[in-house]
């Protein structure tokens, strides 16, 4: 534990001091984002925050592959190589966005590459709970790496509208990740050195050392650069996580069902608030007649603006929503179901009531 903090603490450091450094660069290549109809930011706001965040990550790596304990995560694989080289793919496609725009099927290329050349490497999904346990074969691993990658990296991308709601939400689902793997590992006795708890720890230092330049009012943005980058490492830690965890062990041991699936079902729960977003523009676009990809200001972040929240309050519901869903599916490993349920249906009624409050009080206002 104490060395995933020092690496935490590392990637935080890092990307912290390094954010001034890349603002003025990116003010110095007028890698700006202009404010546009959809936007809520009311000025020309600096971008490229997400190179940042990747000095931060290699930070993290290079104290790891230092650290006893941590040595063996870069000795007895080629996933970290793998990884870095995906990262690096989505970093340069993220800075060629951000300085001049690329439309949508170019980036979904470039994502699909970048996933693509991770799964090719070895990081990807093995294994699905299907009539107990189906191992897939090598072509269908891939493509549904390159799937599981895709979606993710878009998910966290279209949540990225308001100041620090894309870091904080991605920093809370990789604190909730990086609990599960390694209570996980001491829960059922796994290797305690894993690929998937060290990003899930330099992914939530990335977003910690970002967070205090990007609250509202945010001196700078991550832009492509960023988001792709944390949604692709979000989708790393479950990958890899899938190939460290052997479902016949966790059977073995009690016959849990829920530790079996949880390695797949977890991301989505730490992912529910962006992939509903993803879902809900798809569909609400479509049915106009739309292209899927074609912008607009419908999503949830806008709603609860035009519902009278603040945007810092906004930002506030949002990680709130993400904590609780996440938090509650990793407890129902470690703690009897019946509290994990009663502590959602408690979240869920406290938090609708939250999200419509200032509607309840415009109407008394009203009424009176």
């Amino acid at each position: 534990m104490r060395e995933y903090l020092l690496c935490l603490v590392a990637a935080a450091a890092v990307t912290y001091l390094a954010t001034p450094w890349v603002r003025k660069l990116a003010l110095h290549w007028n890698v700006m984002a202009q404010v546009r109809d959809r936007d809520v930011h009311d000025t020309p706001t600096p971008r490229l925050g997400g190179l940042a965040m990747f000095a931060g990550l290699i930070a993290g790596f290079i104290l790891a592959s230092q650290l006893p304990r941590m040595r063996s995560v870069f000795e007895s694989s080629n996933q970290p190589v793998a990884l870095m080289s995906g990262c690096l793919l989505i970093v340069l496609l993220g800075l060629v966005d951000d300085k001049w725009g690329l439309d949508a099927p170019t980036k979904f290329a470039g994502q699909a590459l970048a996933a693509g050349v991770m799964a090719l490497q070895g990081i990807q999904i093995i294994w699905l709970p299907i009539g107990g346990t189906m191992v897939l074969d090598p072509v269908t691993s891939v493509l549904l790496t390159v799937l599981v990658v895709v979606v993710t990296v878009n998910a966290v991308n279209f949540v990225d509208g308001l100041d620090g709601l894309a870091a904080g939400i991605v920093g809370i689902a990789a604190v909730a990740f990086f609990a599960y793997s390694y209570l996980l590992s001491v829960e059922y006795g796994f290797e305690r050195a894993t690929l998937s708890t060290l990003v899930s720890a330099c992914l939530a230092g990335m977003c910690l050392g970002f967070l205090p330049h990007n609250m509202y009012p945010a001196r700078i943005f991550m832009g492509d650069t960023g988001s792709m980058l944390i949604g692709l490492l979000l989708a790393t830690s479950t990958i890899t996580l899938t190939g460290q965890v052997d479902p016949n062990a966790l059977g073995d041991n009690g016959g849990a069902f829920v530790p079996t699936v949880l390695p797949l079902l977890l991301p989505l729960a730490v992912i529910a608030v962006p992939l509903a977003d993803v879902v809900l523009a798809v569909v609400r676009r479509t049915r106009a007649g739309r292209s899927p990809f074609a912008p607009d200001k419908q999503h949830i972040h806008h709603r609860l603006l035009e519902m009278g929240h603040t945007q810092r309050r906004a930002v506030l519901l949002m990680y709130l929503w993400a904590a609780l869903l996440a938090f509650a599916a990793v407890s129902l490993v470690f703690v009897p179901p019946a509290i994990s349920v009663a502590v959602v249906v408690v979240g869920t009624a406290a938090l609708v009531l939250a999200v419509t409050w200032p509607r309840f009080r415009t109407d008394a206002t009203l009424g009176n």
